[in-house]
């Protein structure tokens, strides 16, 4: 069953067009070629003139005036191990948002956008060299792609707090008696590790995966199990390889053992057009990375009532 459940779903969404990512070319400093989520971007120019910030982070390059706004500049090349860019008169801009919050990303050259199929999108072997900050890989007209995981370059940087405030852990708590059991669902390394942290401090046990095809794979296991073996939801990014959040909610509504199956989308997508597909693929909830509070308020309000069993 759950084989063909994986095949059908994987038909829909790549006619629908869910599982599939608009990307963003570019180079860092020589042939490799790297991508980012196009959503994710605002705008790209050439490089501006940077105004510098000392006893900041080494990766920041500086300031800049983006339409009245003063954002971070950070140096992704440098970042992911190249020379600098920062004082690269050609190197260019890329404008992005991620979180709610807006940056820029210094680049060598940019490219041209291109549409990969989620299925084609595999986590990077470690022989290949990336680390952590590329969290997916593909072939564009048989060029090696890689995506860069921006969420682990940010945090490199000024990483979010993890800590639930002292009147969110009250709550929880109050709310969660015994120990619960989630799932959650991210590619990025440094955002698993935000997750567990925060659910630990709930008393909410995290079985992990890194991608929508492991999840469903998984809650299919578990539902076969029996209900002593489920976990009561799911936490998923949206940005992964093989299948993504969106098109891992339908697959969740589809399957008959797990379409009442609490969802919360969690990512650094912002915007209408990702407001707009959480509501068609029917997941529950959306916030945005990495508001703990929010988080934890979600999961609490989505957390079915634990069933009292009879001892007697």
């Amino acid at each position: 069953m759950g084989g063909t459940l994986l095949d059908r779903v994987e038909r829909h969404t790549r006619l629908a067009g869910h599982n599939r990512v608009a990307m963003l070319l570019f180079r860092l400093g020589d042939a490799q070629l790297f991508g980012i989520n196009v959503f994710k971007v605002r705008e790209v120019m050439r490089r501006p003139p940077l105004e510098r910030l000392p006893g900041v982070h080494s990766l920041l390059a500086g300031s800049c005036n983006f339409r009245g706004q003063t954002i971070p500049v950070i140096d992704l090349a440098e970042a992911l191990g190249y020379a600098p860019l920062r004082e690269v008169d050609s190197a260019h801009l890329m404008v992005t948002e991620f979180s709610r919050s807006v940056q820029g990303f210094l680049v060598a050259d940019l490219q041209y956008m291109v549409h990969c199929e989620g299925d084609s999108l595999v986590a990077p072997a470690s022989a290949l060299g990336f680390g952590a900050r590329v969290n997916a890989v593909t072939r564009i007209q048989g060029e090696l792609l890689a995506v860069v995981d921006v969420e682990h370059v940010l945090a490199s940087i000024d990483a979010a707090p993890a800590e639930l405030s002292i009147e969110m852990r009250r709550t929880a708590d109050a709310r969660i008696p015994q120990t619960r059991r989630i799932l959650v669902v991210d590619d990025s390394l440094i955002a698993r590790r935000q997750l567990v942290g925060l659910f630990k401090q709930m008393n909410i046990e995290c079985v992990v995966v890194q991608d929508g095809r492991e999840a469903l794979e998984r809650l299919l296991a578990l539902a076969e199990a029996g209900p002593d073996e489920g976990v009561a939801l799911v936490v998923s990014d949206i940005e992964m390889p093989r299948l993504d959040g969106y098109a891992l909610t339908r697959a969740i509504r589809e399957a008959p053992t797990l379409r009442g199956m609490k969802v919360v989308l969690h990512s650094s997508l912002s915007g209408i057009f990702n407001e707009a597909m959480v509501r068609e693929v029917k997941a529950d909830r959306f916030i945005a990375k990495f508001q703990p509070d929010l988080l934890a308020q979600a999961v609490l309000d989505l957390l079915p009532e634990v069933t009292e069993t009879s001892t007697g």
